[in-house]
């Protein structure tokens, strides 16, 4: 440090007492960047031995633990016996793998800007797929994770499709890799995929699960799933689940919601869409796929089911709540119950009021297809609820008044 200070000091004085050839030009900015570099590394090491602190919110970047150091090569490095500070390196491989694993994802990030040992094993997708699964797990399903590897492929995606090691120039990556230590938020940043630099776009695009957790917590990725009660409760949609495509917003810890175009309707976009309004999509069809009914079979007075069902042929399926009820013909004595033999369900919306033509529907039980009219829409694949926490979710939102 000291010997680049007065080689810098040494290269004024020439440059001030000579013509300044461009070569001489060259060599003091090469004396200049190796200073600040050098300048940056003193400031990491500082921080890393815990002389400073951090001012990072818990919203952004969680401090770097202090008993962490950063690991220098051999011939720079004090001994644990010459410091009398042991580091969390010297511990085994086991042991690093638990303490790691007890680090909450933000920590996590910011163990990955300490030096390359700690880069590589902090970025395992071994640590991250459990956080991914706590926090992401109950909203990403099969579809959304085929979008991600979409999202990856995609040479259109926002961010591009290069990771951090391969995108800009060398010297920007080695301004990268030094200011991340002194300041974990740098960790996010990557160089423009056009070769500008200076402007975050977000986290690194990789393949691993630390990436995709990253994107999903940015907003940067929008992923398919499905809302319950859409466009704020619109009445019109009360006890129905729609998909659409949705962003996480970290500020307010919800979601926004963008619903597809569906007959003259233009793209919907809802904001402050809470975790419980939430699901991943239970089977795979497409919104605008007949679902292949294969309980109906088994459907008696009783159970809850869900149902496909649209407004007219143009409109995406919505799945909406409803329960089996009993024939005209019978009484509802369960001893002496007969529905589930004959050919005919019939399925009741109990949200709506009685005489309602949204009332109650029937169904064939042998030859189901799509079924309906312009009046009252078509109904279409049905599936039966046999998860208790499927049904209490139904139930937790039904509605205080009964719909017209």
């Amino acid at each position: 440090m000291l010997a680049l200070v007065a080689t810098f000091v040494f290269s004024c004085l020439l440059f001030l007492s000579k013509p300044c050839a461009r070569d001489m030009r060259l060599f003091l900015a090469s004396i200049c960047q190796e200073l600040a570099l050098s300048l940056l590394g003193f400031l990491a090491g500082y921080r890393l031995l815990g002389g400073v602190a951090s001012t990072a919110t818990a919203a952004d970047a969680m401090p770097l633990m202090q008993s962490f150091k950063r690991k220098r090569p051999a011939a720079k490095v004090e001994s644990a016996e010459d410091t009398g500070e042991p580091s969390v390196l010297d511990l085994p491989e086991l042991a690093i793998d638990c303490i790691l694993a007890k680090l909450p994802p933000a920590e996590l990030r910011n163990m990955a800007a300490v030096c390359r040992s700690m880069r590589d094993r902090c970025r395992s997708d071994h640590f991250w797929e459990s956080h991914m699964s706590r926090k992401w797990g109950s909203v990403l399903g099969t579809a959304a994770r085929e979008e991600w590897r979409s999202y990856l492929s995609s040479s259109t995606a926002p961010g591009g499709g290069a990771s951090c090691g391969s995108a800009g120039s060398a010297k920007h990556r080695r301004w990268l890799a030094a200011l991340s230590c002194v300041c974990p938020v740098v960790s996010w940043m990557r160089p423009r995929a056009d070769g500008a630099a200076g402007r975050s776009v977000g986290p690194v695009l990789d393949d691993s699960v630390m990436s995709w957790y990253l994107h999903m917590e940015s907003g940067k990725f929008w992923f398919p799933a499905q809302v319950y009660n859409r466009e704020h409760g619109h009445v019109g949609f009360m006890m129905s689940c729609y998909d659409a495509e949705l962003s996480y917003d970290f500020r307010t810890d919800s979601f926004r919601a963008r619903y597809p175009p569906h007959g003259r309707r233009t793209v919907v976009v809802e904001d402050g869409v809470h975790w419980d309004r939430i699901r991943a999509a239970p089977v795979e069809t497409l919104a605008h796929d007949l679902h292949a009914s294969d309980s109906l079979h088994q459907l008696r007075p009783g159970d809850n089911i869900e149902i496909q069902w649209r407004r007219n042929k143009e409109f995406p399926y919505g799945w909406w709540y409803g329960v089996v009820g009993h024939l005209e013909s019978c009484d509802g004595n369960e001893h002496f119950c007969r529905c589930h033999l004959s050919d005919t369900v019939v399925l009741e919306f109990n949200q709506y009021t009685p005489g309602s033509r949204w009332r109650q529907s029937l169904v064939n039980r042998k030859d189901h297809r799509e079924e309906g009219n312009e009046g009252v829409g078509f109904y279409g694949g049905i599936r039966k609820l046999h998860k208790k926490d499927e049904i209490s979710k139904w139930k937790q939102l039904w509605p205080t008044d009964i719909l017209e």
